[in-house]
């Protein structure tokens, strides 16, 4: 379960007693004041292909066989049961008859990728990105599954990708965090900001969240009644305790590492809402967006903010299209029906996502930076009991694609059965997708650890082998 991260009422907050005590400092600063952590960093170990990476997480389980992983095998079959070995077993309701893709699917681009008509945006960009089909996941529940995806484990309390990257590398501009985070406007996803969090990593290493260009970061700035100059002067009164009390303590790591959080705290105030104000960009790169659009402006500006900040030297971004699974449902999680569902969920990633790969394709930032779309598992190719209409879970075989430097294009790696159930040629755990990933920021997988509770910990737990055949 999804620990409750609410304030009893009428407690004092540790907002209310950091500004009481520091002026205001906020954001990852106040994360980070808690705790006694050093934000040390790995270092590369040997030269990267890229110098980031923009992660896209769909929760709820897009399905591979009605965007990338064409399966003619189905139109053929649509509507016969699966029996003997051929059997599929749901995770809810019962089992279906095969279900064909209700898309229509056409070849693009000079790799001659089939992509279904639910995303021709992204069509337009397949011979610059590469396709791992046969991705397959340890479990078929959302929160696990989801966890394993976005820290290497099922459990929650790992750190995630993002901050094992800040880790191994830190970040090229020190007045913004080395990873951030953008989640859906609509919801959070399942337990929210264990997605992205440090674990036992320093705190220096969390995912910050980034919000909208009127409140950027939560809390960024002082509360009203605080005037520049009263600010100023605590932060020179704190400075100066916290400098004199370091220099007593034998250079503290810890001390040293909250001060540094500070310091960042308050060079964010200047520079973050420069980094979300795009009202300098061309009209022309907005429209591209989707900005103008009500069904794209949200995941449209988290795009471009995403390209912004990669372009200042942040070093991982986490975003998210999809959230909560309540009722309605916001994410990819297609029970129910499946047209309506991943309809309305493709109007809000395919033009954002083309366009982010365009944009930074056309500025050089492609050559530097690695893109990532995931979910975190697919759907299976029978109907689904409730109503006929739907897809279940299947965490047996789906698709991923990454995009930039080091890798080959328009190509596809892996591959699932004639009915897209299980991963029948070059399967790849996420142990493996994570290795290939860190390898192209010029990380060894097996040397990224940190010394937890006697053990030596790693995004890949003690798994995972680098895929040579995508690299380029």
């Amino acid at each position: 379960m999804c620990p409750s991260y609410a304030n009893p009422a009428n407690k004092q907050t540790r907002r209310d007693l950091l500004w009481n005590l520091g002026g205001g400092l906020a954001g990852i600063g106040l994360a980070q004041l808690m705790q006694a952590a050093t934000p040390r960093t790995s270092g590369p170990h040997f030269e990267a292909k890229a110098k980031s990476i923009i992660l896209i997480f769909l929760p709820g389980g897009i399905s591979a066989i009605d965007t990338f992983d064409y399966k003619p095998e189905l139109e053929k079959h649509h509507g016969k049961e699966t029996q003997g070995a051929n059997t599929i077993t749901p995770f809810f309701g019962r089992r279906g008859s095969l279900m064909k893709s209700p898309w229509t699917w056409k070849r693009h681009g000079q790799s001659g990728k089939w992509v279904s008509s639910m995303l021709s945006h992204l069509a337009g960009s397949v011979d610059d990105l590469t396709f791992f089909h046969s991705m397959v996941a340890r479990s078929n529940a959302h929160g696990p599954a989801l966890f394993q995806m976005s820290t290497g484990f099922i459990f929650q309390g790992f750190p995630s990708i993002g901050s094992w990257i800040s880790y191994g590398l830190g970040s090229e501009n020190s007045n913004l965090p080395s990873f951030v985070v953008l989640p859906d406007r609509r919801g959070l996803p399942p337990c929210g900001v264990a997605n992205w969090g440090n674990g036992f990593l320093p705190a220096a290493h969390q995912g910050v969240i980034f919000g909208d260009q009127k409140n950027p970061i939560a809390d960024l700035h002082p509360p009203s009644g605080i005037t520049p100059a009263a600010q100023a002067a605590s932060y020179d009164l704190l400075s100066s305790l916290n400098h004199g009390h370091l220099q007593r303590n034998d250079e503290d790591d810890a001390l040293a590492a909250r001060i540094r959080s500070y310091e960042l705290a308050a060079r964010m105030q200047v520079s973050a809402p420069g980094v979300t104000d795009i009202s300098g960009e061309p009209e022309s790169i907005k429209d591209m967006y989707g900005l103008n659009s009500p069904v794209t402006r949200d995941f449209g500006y988290n795009c471009l903010l995403a390209r912004r900040l990669v372009e200042r030297g942040v070093r991982a971004v986490h975003m998210y299209n999809g959230g909560h699974f309540g009722a309605p449902r916001v994410n990819w999680d297609a029970h129910e029906d499946l047209i309506a569902n991943h309809n309305k969920n493709a109007a809000i990633l395919d033009q954002p996502v083309a366009a982010l790969l365009r944009d930074l394709k056309q500025r050089g930032l492609l050559d530097e930076t690695l893109v990532v779309l995931t979910t975190e598992f697919g759907r299976l190719p029978i109907s689904e009991g409730l109503g006929e209409g739907g897809r279940d879970h299947n965490p047996e075989g789906f698709t991923a694609f990454m995009a930039g430097p080091g890798l080959k294009k328009g190509f596809s790696y892996g591959a699932t059965d004639e009915f897209g159930y299980k991963a029948a040629e070059n399967p790849v755990t996420l142990y493996d997708f994570h290795a290939t990933l860190l390898h192209l920021l010029g990380l060894d997988h097996a040397r990224l650890s940190w010394y937890h509770n006697g053990l030596q910990r790693r995004l890949t737990d003690v798994h995972g082998h680098v895929i040579r055949g995508v690299l380029a």
